[in-house]
């Protein structure tokens, strides 16, 4: 009974193969290949080579030409595994980058800082204009003035500030601190203004390195002007 299932199931495959009607188990294994790799492109071209007109033979120039996109193939196929070795050492790299901002601080764009138990809070003010007088304030985070700097004038560009006057209860809580610059006596116009702040956390996103710093939360390692102990 099996011999005549067989036969059967052999018959119909041969209609069926005449008819051109491809199987279920046909279709899958063409749906699952849908790429052709350098052995499929050997097979065709040395089919196209056995059933070419003998009469009127491939022209050097075409056979050549077939060759090269096999050869650029083969080149792309390569390149394509030497820059994912090259990928995973750059992702190791990183984390190793990563890992040595760990305990530093980084001069960021900001206003807010914490003393994180040292003496003095740094930064930097962009001053857009020659002044006469350009002026410092440290507040605390209900609007409270902790105490101000007169760095007197100041030519147009960067211009740092130290502040070695940090209350020990401000040291101690840890707590926030705000800073605003200003020029001359114009309350409305803040400065722009970047600050060394302490550096938590590390890791890489999107083959990037992100740094958790304290008071900014994650940002990019590209926006950390400077870094210091």
């Amino acid at each position: 009974m099996t011999e005549i299932n067989n036969a059967s199931q052999q018959s119909l495959q041969r209609i069926l193969d005449k008819l051109g009607v491809k199987s279920s188990e046909d279709k899958k294994a063409v749906e699952n290949k849908s790429t052709l790799g350098q052995e499929d492109f050997l097979k065709l071209m040395t089919t196209q080579l056995q059933n070419q007109d003998p009469f009127a033979p491939m022209e050097n120039g075409d056979f050549i030409a077939q060759m090269a996109q096999f050869s650029t193939v083969t080149g792309i196929t390569e390149m394509g595994t030497q820059m994912k070795a090259i990928n995973d050492k750059l992702d190791s790299f990183r984390i190793a980058t990563a890992s040595q901002y760990l305990g530093h601080s980084v001069l960021v764009p900001g206003n807010v800082v914490r003393a994180n138990g040292k003496d003095n809070v740094e930064g930097v003010i962009d001053v857009p204009n020659a002044t006469t007088k350009l002026q410092v304030f440290f507040q605390k985070e209900n609007g409270e003035i902790i105490d101000q700097l007169d760095l007197g004038g100041q030519s147009r560009g960067l211009v740092g500030f130290s502040w070695d006057k940090v209350p020990e209860e401000i040291k101690k809580d840890n707590e926030k601190i705000f800073i605003s610059a200003f020029l001359g006596d114009n309350p409305d116009q803040a400065l722009a203004t970047s600050v060394f702040s302490k550096v938590l956390g590390t890791s890489t996103e999107n083959n990037q390195i992100k740094l958790d710093v304290d008071g900014y939360g994650l940002i990019d390692a590209s926006k950390a002007v400077r870094f210091r102990n």
